[in-house]
């Protein structure tokens, strides 16, 4: 992955590296397609200043709160173009976790439920299996107790305090795993920590591609 931005706008090094790295943190540091990673990823921005405005200098400067909101809009447009663009992918995932004891918590059990192979493969087919949700919470290595954990497809919820609802309809989350954008919300019950990442299906088109594929 190799990302470039680029503004006319004046900002001091400092303050865009500051902004960069609160922007990638929320986004690029989000997404995953399998796991795996590559010794060129980066994500660089570049201030050429041609813009003649009063340089960002800091979280003071005029128009700093303006131009964070913009870096990390476009910062998060391009994430998820890469997870879109991700091999044989044809479902973009949104994995939320709440309630955990904190937001690095939450953040490496949403990465543990992402880069699952049996939760990218159950929503390639849809089919709502929230068994491996479980099994991705509980190999993140991360504090969760199964008797407090909920978990959700689309609006529906599935599972409260580590069971099936009883009688929930399961109609609307079967119309929810037929379409192109998926949730998958996750409640840990322990904490205020939350974390949000994206990514996408793994279906037979990604062996295809990686299995042909040569540099």
């Amino acid at each position: 992955m190799l990302g470039f931005i680029f503004t006319d706008a004046a900002v001091a090094p400092e303050f865009l590296q500051r902004a960069l790295s609160a922007a990638n943190g929320r986004s690029f540091s989000c997404i995953t397609v399998d796991g795996d990673t590559s010794t060129s990823d980066t994500v660089l921005a570049f201030a050429t200043g041609k813009a003649g405005n009063a340089p960002l200098v800091d979280d003071g400067s005029d128009g700093a709160d303006a131009f964070r909101a913009a870096l990390a809009d476009l910062c998060h447009q391009l994430a998820l173009l890469v997870v879109r663009d991700g091999e044989g992918a044809t479902k973009l995932i949104e994995i939320r976790v709440e309630g955990a004891e904190s937001d690095r918590s939450a953040h490496r059990i949403a990465m543990s439920i992402a880069n699952s192979p049996l939760v990218k493969t159950a929503i390639a087919g849809e089919d709502a299996n929230w068994g491996r949700v479980v099994m991705a919470v509980g190999k993140a290595g991360e504090p969760a107790e199964r008797d407090r954990l909920s978990i959700r497809f689309g609006e529906t919820l599935v599972a409260k305090d580590g069971l099936a609802v009883e009688g929930y309809d399961e109609a609307p989350v079967a119309a929810h795993l037929k379409g192109q954008e998926i949730a998958v919300g996750v409640d840990l019950g322990l904490g205020e920590g939350v974390a949000t990442v994206w990514t996408c299906d793994l279906t037979h088109g990604y062996i295809s591609i990686n299995a042909d594929y040569r540099s």
